[in-house]
């Protein structure tokens, strides 16, 4: 027989080609309250909160918070800071610092608001795993329970965290719709042929009256993802020919964060107050927290009734408010002023940790 008849064979009917990879429409048995997504760019499906799960504020009912005193910073605590500061930078000199001359220490009064929002969310979507004979909690064990009758174990209030479980007689065993329960799927590299065509010599076989080494002059090679049988052991079953369907819930636990800090000063970012700590004074804590009335910044008052409505505006529809806190925190906030060498220089102390801001400092091109 010629070399060149051994060409790439003919594929095996009866091994079907590989399935979609998700069910098809109608594969899965509709259960009430966990509706297939309409969105296939998105498989989880949101599961809507009852109606005696949204809160309604209470009427006329406001948080009042007390005076505090502004902290003060001393020549040595921001003369100690700026050498701290300098140290970090290798092209400053650490003599200004030594030996500046205080001016004055003008501290400001910041208040940082913040409010968390503790919310639980619930999404579910179809799951499966391999079928190899295990028990099966289907719906003769029961009656499916809604979305957010299902027990879960939660976290501590404040903390982020996901957890899935599987819904409770939701489960049923289904032939694997990838090989339609065969166990094997034709080769997508072969197209169920066995043999592939060479990569050496794309299937001329001979050049310039040499034979392909790559073939051995047949043209055509085994193919080796399937090693020349045309069909594979199916990824979704991997050969035992069913799969077992469930409904997995996935329970989220977010604390979503509002923060806000008056911009006292033009001449500092105020984003770096977000690397600081401040000193916690006011504490309010509840299902829903309420506006902040009386206090002497205007600013925090406002915020903290534009944060309070944006998150029960925001979070109430989509998922279930656990606690709220909100708190003020008083952030130390110093403006230094010095004169070195008969120049005048100025920087900012911040935050309990005493970190330093500058845009100008006496030296920065020796190093002592």
């Amino acid at each position: 027989m010629d070399e060149k008849s051994d060409c790439i064979g003919e594929f095996d009917p009866n091994i079907p080609e590989e399935g979609p990879s998700a069910p098809p429409p109608g594969w899965l048995d509709s259960v009430e309250g966990y509706e297939d997504p309409k969105d296939e760019d998105c498989p989880d499906q949101i599961c809507p909160l009852p109606p005696d799960f949204v809160l309604q504020p209470e009427q006329d009912r406001n948080a009042s918070v007390p005076n505090v005193k502004v902290p003060q910073v001393s020549e040595d605590v921001a003369r100690e800071a700026l050498l701290q500061f300098v140290g970090k930078k290798w092209a400053y000199s650490s003599k200004p610092a030594q030996n500046l001359i205080f001016k004055d220490l003008r501290p400001f009064t910041v208040y940082r608001y913040r409010l968390e929002t503790f919310t639980e969310s619930r999404s579910s979507s179809w799951e499966h795993e391999i079928y190899n004979g295990q028990a099966v909690d289907g719906a003769q064990y029961g009656v499916v329970p809604p979305p957010w009758q299902v027990e879960v174990q939660h976290p501590p209030r404040f903390t982020d965290m996901v957890q899935k479980v599987r819904v409770p007689h939701t489960a049923s065993v289904k032939t694997c719709y990838r090989c339609r329960g065969k166990g094997q799927a034709r080769c997508m590299h072969c197209h169920g042929r066995g043999r592939t065509s060479c990569l050496s010599c794309h299937g001329v076989s001979h050049g310039r009256n040499r034979r392909c080494t790559g073939c051995h002059g047949r043209g055509n090679r085994v193919c080796t993802w399937c090693h020349g049988s045309g069909n594979r052991t199916c990824r979704k079953c991997n050969g035992n020919k069913k799969l077992l369907h469930f409904i997995e819930l996935k329970v989220t636990w977010k604390n979503q964060v509002y923060e806000f800090i008056p911009d006292r000063q033009p001449e500092f970012p105020v984003k770096k107050f977000e690397k600081v700590s401040g000193e916690a004074f006011f504490t309010d804590e509840s299902v829903l927290v309420y506006p902040i009335v009386g206090f002497p910044d205007q600013e925090i008052c406002d915020a903290s009734k534009e944060a309070i409505q944006e998150h029960l505006t925001k979070y109430s529809v989509v998922s279930r408010i656990l606690q709220q806190r909100q708190t003020i925190e008083l952030v130390p906030f110093t403006r230094a002023f010095y004169s070195y060498n008969g120049k005048d220089y100025d920087y900012f102390v911040y935050g309990t940790e005493n970190r330093v801001h500058t845009t100008k400092y006496p030296s920065s091109c020796t190093v002592l």
